[in-house]
């Protein structure tokens, strides 16, 4: 079976929607589904076998995306389509319309991933705009491109009940990316610590994702803060990059924290992340807006317990006896929670094993085949709509 994944990001560009797409196009090789990528270019990428690059521009106010040519979109979607079964789209941008033209010109079933909750993101880049009407408008725009698909494929169960609230009724496939565990289960703590100076026995606290305003990464600073005097020693690890950094470390200045909070920007996730987590001692995370939180099981893949909020997404992850610990929406109690976990760690010992444990539950071969079995379905579907004979057994 082929199948033609399209999308306006991915890799050199660093988030979950890329991380998605790489995992699941890795675990369905050995599900015996061949997947074809049309995807942005950002440069001077090297010639990849499966994957079409399409030119684009910088997004204003955010060079890390760009804006792929409508009409260059369009006929990279339409040539790759040409001996596929199938089409997933990833985005909801110039992907979604080429994707789904391609699909309805060769009789093809189309596929989305609802990847980002976009109602809870716009008044953050669009601050000056009513609210109300943003997330109006989103609610419009999402339920109108859902509802012309086949089906929609959702990380989380809030995802599935948001989108029906907002009146998609085309089928909704509830499959949360999965992880490479074997990736995150063998980091050297010693040496990242060595390497960015931090001493062997300080508690640290990791938070990895997009430096982005919807992480609600402030609210994590600021617990950090009211955690201080009860943990003086704490310090916070911000991985990653994203448009709100230059706001995030002034606030950090502000408030006197530049020896309790670090940014330590990208770093490669095949060598340097898998350390990264083995150096920390919990993994926090706040974003209240999350479609899945991919990152929380990346953590708990590596034996990190994580302290979170419990929302959106993550509802379906953070489970008592899995690992976490869930404190009050509140940064007091965060924070104090967040110093009682560093004060008594033999307490909350456990949790490592836990969420080790836990995490092998959301294993990338074991989404594949989940996923694999949801295209062989759909396309079996289309084709006794359409009065086709089956394909060979083994496709």
């Amino acid at each position: 079976m082929r199948v033609l994944m399209v999308s306006d990001v991915y890799f050199p560009r660093i988030n979950g929607v890329s991380t998605s797409i790489e995992t699941f196009r890795s675990g369905l090789e050995h599900e015996g589904v061949d997947v074809r990528l049309v995807v942005p270019s950002y440069g001077d990428e090297a010639a990849q076998p499966g994957i079409v690059r399409v030119a684009g521009r910088p997004v204003p106010g955010d060079p890390e995306d760009r804006i792929v040519r409508w009409r260059a979109m369009h006929r990279a979607v339409d040539a790759a389509a040409e001996d596929c079964d199938l089409i997933h789209v990833q985005t909801p941008f110039v992907a979604h319309y080429a994707g789904l033209a391609a699909a309805r010109r060769r009789g093809l079933p189309v596929l989305a991933t609802y990847h980002t909750l976009f109602e809870e993101y716009l008044h953050h880049y669009a601050p000056y705009v009513p609210s109300a009407w943003l997330r109006g408008a989103a609610r419009r725009f999402s339920r109108k491109q859902c509802n012309a698909l086949d089906g929609v494929v959702v990380p989380s169960s809030a995802m599935r009940d948001r989108l029906g609230e907002y009146g998609v009724q085309v089928p909704m496939h509830i499959l949360p990316t999965g992880i490479p565990i074997r990736r995150f289960t063998s980091g050297d703590r010693e040496a990242f610590r060595a390497r960015h100076g931090i001493d062997a026995a300080r508690p640290v606290a990791l938070f990895v994702g997009r430096v982005a305003h919807e992480k609600n990464i402030d609210f994590l600073i600021r617990a950090v803060q009211r955690g201080l005097s009860a943990a003086p020693r704490m310090l916070l690890l911000i991985t990653g990059e994203g448009p709100a950094r230059p706001a995030l470390e002034q606030r950090v200045a502000q408030l006197g924290l530049a020896d309790s909070v670090r940014f330590l920007g990208y770093l490669d996730r095949q060598r340097e992340l898998p350390d990264c987590y083995a150096a920390a001692d919990a993994f926090v995370f706040a974003s209240r807006t999350e479609t899945q939180g991919l990152v929380l099981l990346e953590a708990m893949a590596a034996g990190l317990p994580v302290i979170a909020l419990s929302a959106m997404g993550t509802t379906d992850i953070l489970r008592a006896g899995r690992g976490c610990i869930v404190p009050p929406d509140d940064e007091a109690a965060f924070g104090q929670m967040l110093a009682h976990f560093f004060n008594h760690s033999s307490v909350w010992a456990h949790l490592r094993e836990d969420a080790r444990r836990y995490a092998e539950e959301w294993s990338d071969s074991a989404m594949a085949e989940r996923l694999a079995t949801l295209y062989r379905s759909v396309r079996r579907a289309r084709r006794e709509a359409l009065c086709l004979p089956a394909p060979a057994a083994n496709t």
